[in-house]
Parts: C-alpha cells; structure tokens; sequence
C-alpha cells in the first residue's frame, strides 16, 4: 500500500512507501463517527471496528448521532458486547449536518489522534489505525484515506452517475484550490485521520457532509499524507445524499472560496455583473409584451436584476451569516440597491460636466464606486459576523450527555 506526501511551502512532492493495513499505532486515538439513522449499520460496524481495534486498548469510539430512528439507543445497547471504550453523544439539532457533527466530535475529543469515518461501513474500519501509524511514519497532521490512489475508483456507489457526480465534484474542489489542495488526490474524502495540533487551531464553520475539504481549506496542514482504499458498497440503509445535499455542497464551496475580504469583494461584483442577464431579459419582455415605456421598464428591470444578486448573495455568498426574516434582509438589500442608483446620478453629472469625462467612462467608475459602497455595506452591516460565526476546537472532556460504556 503506497502513500503521497506533501509539505507546505514546496511543490508536491509523492513518495510511494509501503504502509500495511495492520500497521498500529502507538498513541491514544479516538474514531469518530457522525450518525444519521444508521441502525442497520451498528452491529456490523460495532463488529468490525471491535476486530480492527483488537489489542489497541488506547483507541477509543465517540458516536456524534443525530438520528430520529433510535440508532444512539441501540448503539449503547451493544456497546458493551463489542469490548472497546465507546461514548455517544446524541444532538437533538443537527446543526452543520455531518460536518458539525464531525466538528462537534473533534472538539470534546481527547486524545492525539481522531479518524473520521462513516457509519455507513463504505470505509472500512480496519483502515482506523492504519491511517494513525502512517501519520505517525510521516509525521503528518492529517492523513487522506483516497479512492483514486493505485488505480482505486468509487467502486461502491449504488449508481454510476453517483461516481460521476462525486469525480466531477472532486475535479472542481481541485480547481478551486488548485494550492491548498495540491498533492491531495481525494479532497472529499470522508475517511481521514487528524492530528490534535491541527484540529485545535481550526476556526470552522461546517456546512454539509465535505468537513474534510473544510479543515483543508481552513487550516492549512503543513504535512498531508494519503492512503489509498478501496471504496465499498453501502451496508444497509439509505443514502442521505440528494439534489439538497448537492445544493449545500455548492453553496459551501462558495463561502470557502469568499472566506477572505477580497475574494468575498470579487464574488460580490461577479454576482453583480450577472444581474445583466435578468436585467436585459425583464427590459426586453417589458418592452416588448407590457407595452410601458423603456424609462418605466429600466426602473423595473433594476428590481428584477435587484432580486436576482440578492439571492444569490443570500443563498451562496453569505448564507452563513444570515440572521433575521428573509423578508427584512431583502428589504435593506432593495433600499441599498435603489438609493445607490439615485445616488449615482449626481456623481455621473459631476465626472461630465466638471472634470470632462465621458459619458462610458464616467459611468462606469460611478458603478464601480457604488458597487464598492454596496459590498461594504452589506458585508459589515447587513451581513456582519458575530461570536458565533465559526467554531473554534478547544481540547476537553466529554460532554456529560455522553454516554460511556467499557
């Protein structure tokens, strides 16, 4: 079994090393799992991961559930059977879905070491320590567990446009990412191990189901290393992805991209830009079929392109600092929109008339002008952050509605 390694501030380099399936580590570690109503999966996933933990008596298992279907229940009720030292911590709002599930595991976990796999038994347990000791050879702070090393494919997808999707999805993280990302062939990945120095200095705002491409994005890691699997089939149960979930998947993608002022001020004015489309068609459709005047369907057009760069700004750009009706944040977004227009215009008269130039030129630094006024507006007043904005991973005990069983 091979493995890639990166180190920051260089070019990626890949080194192939062997690195067997039961390689064990020699710190304390704890495997977290996020639930969503997996009760068909717990005893199978209880059996396997008590054979791959054999003899590892500092490894640890912390279940972050938010099932509806009892699975938390059961898995206390065969906890004791399976021999390991296994805490269960029930959230009654899955907030972040099963990347705040994730974040919320890390941030009561104890030990050096978590690896973060699925309930689902697609990642297979016996990989736990493994992905420990190889990030102990390497010295890394967090170790992949990749689908796409040594010719592995998403082998255990219930359909081939499920494995298209997810390479395709792989193929944009990497786009977006290109320096972050380098080296690391399985950015979405939901099997990987992380050591406590990284998972402490992270500020996370988890969004969905992709909490590894989160941590990467917002940490850093100086050392990556990877291990290559083979992807497996369900076990049982229903998967949880869907048009939503992709939705969501988008939408996170977005806020990581614009996570920095300029690059959150870029996707402002690119939103902005594309109100054009909406605009040139509500002016055509107005004109053409309404029969008003072009100064009465240019005042209307601006609402339609007004409402387009709202939702997308509420929807993606900013969703994760929402707060309020929906309907108040429209309104301040629609008065902003409309007074920088009116503001515009003695502005525009005073390029032309006083400092000489052109009409084209003249509008176009005004919209500029307004677009900047617009984006700090609304980034700092309308959409500000507050405390509870990201969340910061300290080291302490388990919860007290954690259950422990030995």
């Amino acid at each position: 079994m091979s493995a890639t390694m990166r180190r920051a501030g260089v070019s990626p380099a890949v080194t192939r090393g062997e690195a067997a399936p039961t390689a064990r580590p020699s710190v304390p570690f704890t495997v977290l799992i996020p639930s969503y109503n997996e009760a068909e999966n717990v005893e199978a996933l209880l059996s396997g991961l008590a054979e791959a933990l054999e003899g590892l008596p500092l490894a640890r298992l912390l279940f972050v559930d938010d099932s509806s279907d009892g699975t938390d229940t059961l898995i206390r009720e065969l906890a004791p059977a399976s021999g390991l030292e296994v805490a269960v911590l029930h959230r009654e709002a899955p907030t972040g879905g099963l990347g705040g599930a994730v974040a919320a595991g890390l941030a009561i976990a104890e030990t050096p070491w978590c690896v973060v796999m699925d309930a689902d038994l697609q990642h297979p347990p016996r990989l736990a320590p493994a992905l420990v000791a190889e990030g102990e050879r390497c010295d890394a702070q967090l170790v992949v567990g990749s689908r796409y090393l040594d010719g592995h494919r998403d082998e255990g997808f219930s359909h081939p446009i499920r494995a298209l999707v997810s390479a395709a999805c792989t193929r944009l993280v990497r786009l977006t990412f290109p320096r972050v990302l380098a080296g690391i062939t399985d950015p979405m990945s939901g099997l990987f191990a992380v050591r406590r120095d990284l998972w402490e200095s992270a500020q996370l705002q988890p969004d969905g189901y992709k909490i590894l491409l989160e941590l990467a994005v917002r940490t850093r890691p100086s050392t990556v290393a990877e291990l290559p699997y083979r992807f497996q089939p369900r076990h049982g149960g229903a998967s949880h992805a869907g048009m939503a979930e992709g939705l969501r998947f988008l939408r996170h993608l977005t806020v990581l991209r614009a996570s920095g002022t300029r690059a959150r001020m870029v996707a402002f004015g690119l939103i902005g830009a594309s109100g054009l489309i909406p605009n040139l068609l509500a002016t055509w459709a107005l004109v053409r079929w309404s029969g008003v005047g072009y100064v009465a369907a240019a005042v209307l057009a601006n609402q339609a392109a007004m409402l387009w760069n709202f939702l997308l700004i509420d929807l993606l750009l900013f969703h994760h600092r929402r707060s309020g009706h929906w309907a108040w944040r429209l309104g301040r977004f629609a008065v902003l929109a409309n007074f920088d227009l009116v503001g515009r215009i003695p502005l525009l008269s005073f390029l032309v008339r006083v400092v000489g130039l052109g009409p084209v030129w003249s509008t176009g630094v005004t919209l500029l002008a307004a677009s900047a006024v617009r984006f700090v507006v609304t980034d700092r007043l309308f959409y500000r952050r507050d405390g509870r904005a990201a969340i910061t991973l300290e080291p302490g005990p388990l919860a007290e509605s954690a259950v422990e069983t030995p």
